[in-house]
């Protein structure tokens, strides 16, 4: 009797266990949703979504098939799992992204279209599985791109967008805030901690794909987005977030692949959230503008970026940091390592605060700072290795470049820039100089190697330079002439420990400037 008690007992907790389980997963298609591609589920995810919250949380599963779809407000502890062979079609019905939300569109805080997933001061949410979610993007790039630059008068749209939003802080420059119409980001959730996307493919986005605000505790794993040539599709764009991981996901989209952000202009500073404590490992990225990009929304600052063991094959450029005159905000604290990088179009590295044309002004809030800043073991090919662009009133400052190995046509590029420093970098350079240096500060050249040097052309070229030392380098034989110094402002060029053996000419232009000791060089 004992024995068969204790069977008994076994037998009810373990029925208890698979009700629990059972109760913990709500299977979209036993609240009215049908996965042949007929009729909207919004409403019978949204019951599915209420029946989980209202026991303290769960999974909304969706099997196999093919579900037509709104968008959907999540509420905190909820899982959407969508299984492989599922796929959810958002439909392509501006009217159904209604009543418009709070949001935040590139960098300006807004009350815009319903992103397609959505939620606002939740926690402990995620979309999860091996299925496929469609933005059906198309009719949103065409009516943004096309539609509304060749409107008379404004869409019911654009009406309903400019009254909720009569007191907006536009950006400096004028765009599409004015014109009203913004596309809805694909994922959006603000001020929410604790957010997994795991495994989902994720393709035809109307905007950006991935975009938390104010979210703390984001993890993106192992996703796949494709989106194809299109405006601003742009992959992964967490802004404004902390302590967010992005791993072994594969990208390939319209604009840039991954983007950090922090707002932009007035209102980002206004808000004053920065982006900090990301790092980005083991991704892909294909077809985009960028492989990572930081800004140009960066007016909440960035700061504590690492990004690792990444391949760029085919974008436009791998690693860009971009900004200009009126974000304000301060870039700081980036480490990139073991980089590939492929038929980069552009540039391998950029750092431009002159993304737009601006005048110069006094230092004040609405000056951008980019700073702290190194990159090491990477190797590749691409357009130009490096381009370095600061402000005349604010340069970029303490960046260095060690261990890389990279064909190029073009070398380094350097305007207004302090405390750059490059140890053991060795560039095939078809057609420039390997470092072209304008208006630079404290600049360390170590262990620097053009393997197919150019004979009429330097192989460094320095104009308006001070407290420059060149050392341990060994050029290639064929170099005709190691340095050239262009202009008379040069100050305190040192140029010691090298083997010159290989050089016609150590240096030519501004000899005042130069001060040589303990070189190797060839007897005349």
């Amino acid at each position: 009797m004992i024995k068969k008690g204790i069977y008994a007992l076994f037998v009810f907790i373990a029925g208890l266990m698979q009700l629990a389980e059972a109760q913990s997963y709500y299977n979209v298609l036993k609240y009215g949703g049908k996965n042949d591609s007929t009729g909207t589920n919004t409403k019978a995810i949204a019951k599915a979504i209420d029946a989980a919250a209202a026991k303290g949380g769960g999974t909304v599963y969706f099997p196999a098939g093919k579900y037509i779809t709104g968008p959907i407000h999540f509420k905190s502890n909820i899982t959407l799992f969508i299984d492989a062979g599922a796929e959810l079609h958002f439909s392509d019905n501006f009217d159904d992204y209604l009543p418009m939300v709070e949001s935040r569109w590139e960098g300006t805080a807004v009350t815009n279209f319903s992103p397609l997933f959505y939620g606002n001061g939740l926690e402990n949410i995620a979309i999860v599985g091996r299925g496929i979610i469609d933005g059906h993007g198309k009719k949103w790039w065409g009516y943004s791109e096309i539609e509304v630059k060749k409107q008379t008068e404004d869409s019911k749209w654009q009406k309903e967008f400019k009254r909720l939003n009569p007191n907006v802080l536009a950006p400096d420059l004028p765009g599409w805030i004015e014109r009203g119409f913004l596309r809805p980001p694909f994922i959006q959730f603000l001020h929410c901690k604790n957010i997994q996307i795991k495994d989902i493919k994720i393709q035809n986005s109307p905007f950006w794909t991935i975009n938390p605000q104010y979210c703390d505790n984001v993890t993106v794993d192992g996703i796949t987005i494709d989106n194809p040539p299109s405006p601003n599709t742009d992959g992964i764009n967490p802004e404004s977030c902390s302590n967010v991981r992005i791993a072994n996901s594969h990208i390939s989209v319209g604009d840039d692949c991954i983007t950090i952000k922090s707002g932009k202009d007035r209102s980002g500073r206004q808000i004053n959230v920065p982006a900090e404590n990301y790092t980005i490992t083991n991704c892909t990225m294909l077809r985009g503008h960028g492989g990572v990009v930081i800004g140009s929304e960066m007016s909440g600052g960035v700061k504590n970026i690492v990004i690792s063991n990444c391949i760029f094959d085919g974008t436009d450029r791998g690693i860009r940091l971009k900004t200009a005159r009126g974000r304000g905000g301060i870039v700081e604290n980036i480490r990139v390592s073991n980089i590939v990088m492929r038929n980069i179009r552009d540039q391998a590295i950029v750092m431009d605060m002159q993304y737009a044309k601006t005048d110069v002004e006094p230092v004040s809030e609405r000056t951008p700072q980019f700073r702290n800043i190194y990159i090491s073991d990477m190797a590749g090919s691409t357009n130009r290795v490096g381009l370095l662009r600061g402000l005349d009133e604010m340069p970029i400052e303490n960046v260095s470049f060690n261990n890389i190995n990279m064909q190029s046509k073009a070398g380094f590029s350097l305007e207004n820039a302090k405390k750059i420093s490059f140890n053991n970098v060795q560039v095939d350079v078809a057609n420039e100089p390997f470092i072209k240096a304008k208006n630079v500060d404290i600049l360390e050249i170590r262990a620097v190697q053009n393997f197919t040097p150019l004979a009429d052309r330097p192989l460094l070229l320095l104009e308006d330079v001070k407290n420059v030392n060149i050392q341990q380098n060994y050029p290639m034989a064929g170099t005709k002439v190691f340095l050239e110094l262009v202009g008379q402002k040069n100050e305190h060029v040192f140029i010691h420990g090298n083997n010159f053996s290989n050089v016609q000419t150590v240096a030519i232009g501004q000899q005042n400037a130069l001060t040589t000791a303990n070189n190797i060089e060839v007897k005349k």
